[in-house]
């Protein structure tokens, strides 16, 4: 693990999104709630939030934070889902890789409560949108 004791703590944000793509009928079958496990884009915000939280028992010699928010939004699309998760920390390094596991474990929740319906769905556009603080300074994808 690299050495953070140096760093001074400071308020740490970082946003990252991913895509689920499927057909127009499991699109469809996800809108009319009729996922044979139940509501995937509820239980996809949940998986996310859990799995921010482990993020440092999933990534070898990523470092355990004390993380003071997260959200997992998830929103229906012309072609699947659409995630994003916002995670926050006052901490001496940086949560993309928290955001990063949280739509990663979201979008794998998706397919799983969809994959009686269609096995070809595809997750796509893993990605880090935003990052505040630290060292390094910001970075925003869309500038």
């Amino acid at each position: 693990m690299v050495d953070t004791s140096a760093k001074e703590n400071s308020t740490r944000r970082a946003i990252a999104s991913a895509r689920v793509l499927m057909t127009k009928e499991t699109l469809a079958a996800l809108r009319d709630h009729r996922s044979p496990k139940g509501d995937p884009l509820e239980a996809a915000r949940i998986a996310g939030i859990m799995a921010a939280k482990k993020t440092s028992e999933l990534i070898p010699l990523c470092h355990p934070l004390p993380l003071t928010h997260i959200d997992v939004s998830a929103s229906l699309n012309a072609d699947g889902v659409y995630l994003e998760a916002r995670v926050s920390t006052n901490a001496q390094t940086g949560v993309e890789m928290e955001a990063l596991t949280a739509v990663s474990v979201a979008a794998l929740t998706v397919y799983d409560m969809c994959k009686a319906v269609e096995k070809g769905i595809t997750i796509t556009e893993i990605r880090l949108e935003h990052k505040s603080g630290g060292k390094s300074g910001d970075y925003d994808r869309s500038k």
